[in-house]
């Protein structure tokens, strides 16, 4: 059963380009989505299982900000930089001693542990941030 807690930014998406049709929960109408509040509350999480969405869940904006800090001070980035959630490492001048040190900054500043796997599925800040909450929680449940 799906849950989700009251500190999670959470979307949801119909998968692209295709008509959802659910028991009044979400409606997809050309490029903009609509949320009905009716069906949650009398069919829960699983009416959610037969309709064609996506959820995903975003960190809270407090981790991304200490995530965009690190990348700024790793990489030595001049305040005035545009960093955002969407900024790939890459596209900020990192190269793949950089993204370790990256990593490496964000295990410090957070006290968790990244798998070498999952540091080589990190590109941007929003992937690093959503990542540091999943070890969080995990460590916090251990």
């Amino acid at each position: 059963m799906a849950s989700a807690s009251a500190t999670s930014l959470c979307r949801f998406q119909p998968f692209q380009n295709q008509p959802t049709k659910t028991s009044g929960l979400v409606t997809k109408t050309s490029s903009s989505l609509q949320l009905v509040s009716n069906g949650w509350a009398k069919t829960g999480f699983s009416s959610l299982r037969s309709s064609r969405l996506q959820i995903c869940c975003a960190a809270k904006p407090e981790t991304v900000q200490k995530v965009v800090e690190i990348v700024r001070k790793q990489l030595a980035l001049p305040p005035e930089s545009e960093v955002t959630p969407d900024s790939k490492f890459a596209s900020l001048g990192a190269d793949s001693l950089d993204t370790v040190e990256i990593v490496m900054g964000l295990e410090e500043e957070f006290d968790i542990s990244v798998e070498e796997e999952s540091s080589q599925n990190i590109s941007t800040v929003q992937e690093a941030a959503d990542l540091i909450e999943k070890l969080v929680e995990k460590k916090a449940a251990a």
